[in-house]
């Protein structure tokens, strides 16, 4: 079986995959699981494309785990195994590159040997860089066996397969501990569970350097669109619904409707009473609201939407009651925008004010599709109020952002005063897709770029095939990659750095909510935006900043828009726009 197309596209530098039909599969429930469910994923085989690293002593043979193998067990193998031998204290060991982030098992394939009746044991390290399939748990670099378990001891059949997993990774390194047994092992494979979808929206422009960024933020999110919606594949395993909002837009401007997210919505709806907030997390109610919406706008789905009304009634009254007589909101609860934004609860205050405002508002208009005036109004009152109210940022570009988004801030002088200072620095691989908005909104298209360029851009010169939980810029000074064993008196950039709840190892090196650019690419520079309910009518509107062309496809409920944008030599921008029946497109064009 061949392999999706984007995920092809996705590491066409590390690995070249040719294309597969789409699985059909039968319609999932958008709520918790049944136990006679059919799983929604589909299984992929992908070989090791090199041996990164080897014991000095008792390896023998480790190249031919990169020769073409059967995938099965055989009383003959057509070439020598590989041999690992330890001697004392001293394991044997080899480490493999899986060519770029995987989401799934390793499975380990052994041949016909003597001393059948002895079983033979083997260390399986999984690691998302080289240095942490190479590293012991705990100590000061926080190597972990939470949410998957990545490192551990198995016991390997004779003439057989094991399968060890599942976790996130690129790297395995396999350790024979036992002296007094060797190790043989005839194939060495990675086992992807991933949904084998089509992708139906692209992006292609005149900078490789964005399209391949474009590229591996729908990697990062495809790979994380497991039975449910999750954060990471490695860490945060789990549906945070905050996070959900940058991987919906990609999902939106990738793949179209998927029931992953409806699946994810109606969970954390059913295991989070009004009285409480999702995940936790007072915004994470707030982010929930907004993905509805959008949802709403991109497929119009009412029976859904409807479904929603008695929760969304009862959170959008809970919220309204949260700005206060004098317009200043009295959000409790854990306040929370993005983990670099914590230490600056002023910038926090400033963001949870404009998110409170933009949910209402955004809930406003959902009561209104739903018939219930009474809310609506409730709604629309209180976000009058909240928008009376702008507290300062103290330099935060992630409140900035938001208060521009909503409208409560001068998007050009937020522009200049904060999003603008200092370049990338001070974003958050999460919140840096609303400061790119807040960017385009401001009309310097141009700086937003930049920044993708260069902070998401950075990601990918360090080695990595999906965007990481956080980066700063200042970590690649003096650093490593991850794809190399790092060198004497480098910096680790993976296993020294990182904060909060990802510390060290513990940092996940794909994460969905990294996804913002690919996302904005096909929102802004596309400029793709649906202004009723299934897209029934379109605006396109391109921003190509400093580049001279580009194109793609969109996906909607009745087929993708097609467009292709070609500056003018007087600045004006000259467009294609080829939309499926039924679709109204308001067009609009102008130099920027």
């Amino acid at each position: 079986m061949k392999i999706n197309p984007l995920i092809a596209a996705s590491v066409a530098a590390v690995l070249c995959l040719a294309a597969v039909g789409t699985l059909a599969a039968e319609a999932q429930p958008t709520s918790a699981a049944s136990q006679d469910e059919r799983s929604p994923l589909s299984t992929f085989f992908v070989a090791p494309t090199r041996v990164v690293w080897q014991s000095t002593n008792g390896v023998k043979n480790a190249m031919s785990l990169l020769s073409p193998h059967a995938g099965q067990a055989v009383l003959k193998e057509p070439q020598p195994p590989c041999v690992l031998t330890a001697a004392g204290e001293r394991p044997a060991g080899v480490l493999l590159d899986l060519g770029r982030e995987l989401h799934g098992y390793v499975e380990l394939i052994t041949p016909m040997t003597r001393d059948q009746a002895k079983s033979r044991h083997v260390r399986v390290r999984f690691g998302e860089s080289v240095s942490e399939a190479m590293a012991e748990l705990g100590g000061a670099q926080h190597a972990q066996n939470d949410h998957a378990i990545r490192d551990q001891t198995v016991t390997l059949p004779w003439l057989g397969k094991k399968m060890v997993g599942p976790s996130g990774f690129r790297f395995v390194r396999i350790d024979n501990l036992d002296p007094e047994l060797p190790v043989e092992l005839s194939q060495v494979r990675a086992v992807l569970q991933v949904r084998d979808i089509p992708q139906v929206g692209s992006f292609r422009c005149d900078d490789e350097r964005l399209n391949r960024i474009w590229a591996v933020g729908a990697y990062t999110v495809h790979l994380n669109m497991q039975e449910y919606l999750w954060d990471g594949i490695k860490r945060d395993r789990l549906v945070w619904i905050g996070d959900m909002h940058p991987e919906v837009s990609t999902i939106n401007a990738v793949f179209g409707f998927n029931d992953v997210v409806t699946r994810s919505l109606d969970l954390t709806r059913e295991v989070t009473p009004v009285t409480e907030w999702m995940n936790g997390i007072s915004s994470y109610s707030m982010w929930w609201v907004l993905i509805q919406e959008e949802w709403w706008l991109h497929y119009g789905n009412r029976d859904y939407l409807g479904a929603q009304k008695p929760y969304l009634t009862a959170l959008l009254k809970r919220l309204a009651n949260l700005v206060g007589p004098d317009g200043r909101e009295r959000i409790d609860g854990m306040r929370f925008l993005d983990w670099p934004s914590s230490p600056n609860q002023q910038g926090v205050t400033a963001g949870l004010q404009a998110l409170l405002v933009l949910t209402l508002e955004s809930g406003s208009r959902l009561m209104t599709a739903l018939e219930d005036a009474e809310t609506a109004k409730l709604c629309s009152e209180a976000a009058a109020r909240g928008r009376k109210v702008v507290p300062d940022t103290n330099k935060s570009k992630s409140g900035a952002a938001l208060l521009s988004l909503a409208g409560m801030a001068d998007a050009k002088s937020t522009s200049d005063t904060v999003l603008k200072v200092g370049g990338p620095k001070g974003i958050s691989t999460f919140y840096g897709f609303y400061v790119l908005q807040a960017l385009a909104k401001s009309g310097d298209t141009d700086t937003a770029l930049d920044f993708i360029r260069t902070y998401w851009g950075a990601m990918l010169d360090f080695g990595a095939t999906t965007f990481w939980e956080d980066f700063n810029l200042e970590w690649t000074n003096n650093a490593g990659r991850i794809d190399e064993l790092v060198p004497p008196g480098k910096k680790d950039i993976h296993g020294d750095y990182g904060a909060y709840c990802y510390v060290g190892f513990r940092h996940s090196l794909c994460h969905g909510w990294a996804s913002g650019p690919t996302a904005w690419l096909s929102q802004v520079v596309l400029g793709v935006k649906p202004l009723e309910p299934g897209c029934k009518r379109v605006r396109v509107a391109p921003q190509l900043g400093n580049l001279k062309w580009a194109e793609g496809k969109y996906p909607t409920p009745l087929g993708p828009i097609h467009v292709r944008h070609e500056r003018q030599p007087d600045g004006t921008i000259s467009s294609q726009i080829d939309a499926p029946r039924g679709i109204i497109v308001e067009s609009q064009n102008k130099p920027n």
